[in-house]
C-alpha cells in the first residue's frame, strides 16, 4: 500500500490581514504547513501540496521534504483543490487529505485513519463541539454517516447537530478519482465541496468509519490571528507539560515558551518566568535559568547558572559557569568550565578558557582566551578595522586591567599584566607589566565657561 498525503495549502487567508500566505504563519516559530508535513513524516507517505496564493514562498517553506507541487490557479473549493493532485494519485493508493491551516494534527490520529481505510471503507475525522457554528454537520441514519451538510446549506434541524466534519479523511485513490470527477457546484457558494464525496460513498456502498481526535486542538483550523494565538498558547502548554514531566521546575508554566527542539534535559533544572528557548537546546543537570532570558541553539553543561535578562545564541556554556545578569553570549562562543561572564558583558566568537572571568561591562569579540584569565571592567577587544576582523589572543594566567583596549591582532603573553587604561597595539610579553598612558597634566589657571 502506498500512502499519498495531499495537503491543501492554496488559501490566501484574507482574515489574517497579512500579505503572507496563511499556511506560512507560524506556531512556535514553525510555519503551519511544516507542522502538517511533519505529522506524516513517519508514515512513509508521498507528499502532494496544493498551492496557490504566494506560491513561490510556499514552495520554499519545506526545504527538507520531498514534495510534489500542484497549483490551484482558481480557488473553486476543496473538491477542486484535491482535483489538482489527481496526476500524482494512483488507483491503489491510500490518499490522506490534510489542510495546511490545521497544524496540530497528530501522527497517532492519522495512523488510525490510514489503518481503517481500504477499497471498501473510507475513514473520516469528526469531532463533537459545543459550538459547531461554521462547520459542516455529520448527518447520520441508524448511527451510520449518510452525508455532510455545510452550514450555509443546512436545515434548522441539521444545524442542531454538534458532530462536525474536520475535512480530514483517508480514501482509496481509485474511489477518490471517480467521486471527484462527479462533483457538482450547485450549492450556495457555487464551489466544488470535497464533503460531497461522502454521500457518493454511501450511494456506492462504501462504509464510512469515523475517527475522533484526542482533543479539539488537533483539528482546529486557523483563519485569524486570534485563532493562531489560541493554538500557539495551547502548543506552549504542551511544551511546558513535557518539561515538567521530565522533572524540570517551571516558575510559571504559562510564561515559558519553546520554539525549537530540546535535545537533552538533565535533572534538577529550574527555569524562571518569561524564558524563551529557541532552536536546538541541550541543558545539563543542576542548571538554573533566571527570568527574561532568551536562549537559542545552545549547549548548557551541568551546574550552570544563567541570571536574569541574559541572551545566549549559538554557543556552548561549560560546567560550573555563571552567566549574567544582562549578559549577551553571541554565536561562536565557547565558555569553558568554571567561567564567569557578568553583567553587561558581550562575548562573540570567543573561546574563554577554564576558570577565566569577564565580570562586567566589557566587549570580547574574536578572541582566544586561555585559562584563569581575569578581564577587568570596560575591556574592549578592538577586532574590526572597518573591513576585516582580527583575533585577540590572551594566554593563560593573564590579568587585564579595567578600561583596556586590545587592538587586534595582538597577543597578551602567559601571566602578563596589562595595567588599567592601557591601549595595547603591540604584543605584551609574558610575566611582566605592560601599560600605555598619556602624561597627566593639571592646568591651575583654567576656569569653566559660565553661561551668559
Amino acid at each position: 500500500m502506498t500512502i499519498k498525503t495531499v495537503i491543501l495549502a492554496a488559501g490566501k487567508g484574507s482574515r489574517m490581514k497579512s500579505k503572507r500566505p496563511k499556511v506560512l504563519h507560524k506556531i512556535a516559530a514553525k510555519p503551519m504547513l511544516q507542522w502538517v508535513a511533519e505529522s506524516v513524516a513517519n508514515l512513509n507517505s508521498e507528499l502532494v501540496v496544493v498551492y496557490g496564493h504566494g506560491g513561490e514562498a510556499v514552495k520554499k517553506s519545506l526545504p527538507t521534504f520531498q514534495v510534489n507541487w500542484a497549483e490551484q490557479v482558481e480557488q473553486l473549493g476543496t473538491g477542486h483543490a484535491v482535483q489538482q493532485a489527481i496526476p500524482y494519485i494512483s488507483t491503489d493508493d491510500t490518499v490522506l487529505i490534510l489542510y495546511g491551516d490545521v497544524p496540530l494534527i497528530q501522527e497517532s490520529t492519522l495512523q488510525l485513519m490510514v489503518k481503517a481505510c481500504n477499497s471498501k471503507t473510507m475513514s473520516l475525522l469528526t469531532v463533537k463541539l459545543d459550538q459547531p457554528t461554521g462547520y459542516g454537520r455529520i448527518v447520520r441514519k441508524n448511527n451510520k454517516v449518510t452525508k455532510i451538510v455545510e452550514q450555509k446549506d443546512a436545515t434548522p434541524e441539521e444545524l442542531l447537530i454538534n458532530e462536525v466534519n474536520t475535512g480530514i479523511m483517508a480514501v482509496n485513490g481509485g474511489l477518490l478519482k471517480g467521486w471527484l470527477a462527479a462533483l457538482k457546484n450547485n450549492n450556495a457558494q457555487a464551489e466544488y465541496y470535497l464533503t460531497d464525496i461522502i454521500e457518493m460513498a454511501v450511494n456506492d456502498g462504501v462504509a464510512i468509519e469515523t475517527i475522533q481526535p484526542s482533543n479539539k486542538y488537533e483539528v482546529q483550523g486557523v483563519n485569524s490571528t486570534a485563532q493562531l494565538n489560541e493554538l500557539e498558547r495551547y502548543q506552549q502548554s504542551v511544551h511546558a507539560e513535557y518539561f515538567m514531566q521530565q522533572g524540570v521546575t517551571l516558575a510559571d508554566a504559562n510564561r515559558f515558551d519553546v520554539r525549537g527542539e530540546v535535545k537533552k534535559l538533565g535533572s534538577d533544572i529550574f527555569i524562571d518566568c518569561n524564558v524563551l528557548l529557541e532552536g536546538a537546546i541541550s541543558i545539563g543537570s543542576e542548571v538554573s535559568i533566571g527570568p527574561n532570558c532568551v536562549i537559542s541553539n545552545a549547549i548548557i553543561d551541568d551546574n550552570v547558572t544563567i541570571k536574569a535578562n541574559s541572551v545566549l545564541e549559538d554557543c556552548i556554556i561549560g560546567s560550573n559557569s555563571d552567566v549574567g545578569p544582562f549578559a549577551r553570549i553571541r554565536p561562536g562562543t565557547k565558555l569553558g568550565s568554571d567561567t564567569k561572564v557578568g553583567n553587561f558583558v558581550e562575548i562573540k566568537k570567543t573561546n574563554l578558557g577554564n576558570g577565566s572571568k569577564v565580570s562586567h561591562l566589557s566587549y570580547i569579540g574574536d578572541a582566544e582566551i586561555g585559562q584563569e584569565v581575569n578581564i577587568g571592567a570596560g575591556t574592549i577587544t578592538c577586532n574590526y578595522d572597518g573591513v576585516n576582523k582580527y583575533t585577540t589572543t590572551i594566554e593563560s594566567g593573564a590579568f587585564i586591567g579595567s578600561d583596556t583596549q586590545l587592538v587586534a591582532p595582538v597577543t597578551v603573553g602567559k601571566n602578563a599584566t596589562i595595567a588599567a587604561g592601557t591601549t595595547l597595539t603591540k604584543n605584551a610579553p609574558e610575566g611582566v607589566l605592560t601599560l600605555s598612558r598619556a602624561k597627566q597634566v593639571t592646568f591651575k589657571n583654567w576656569k569653566r565657561t559660565n553661561k551668559e
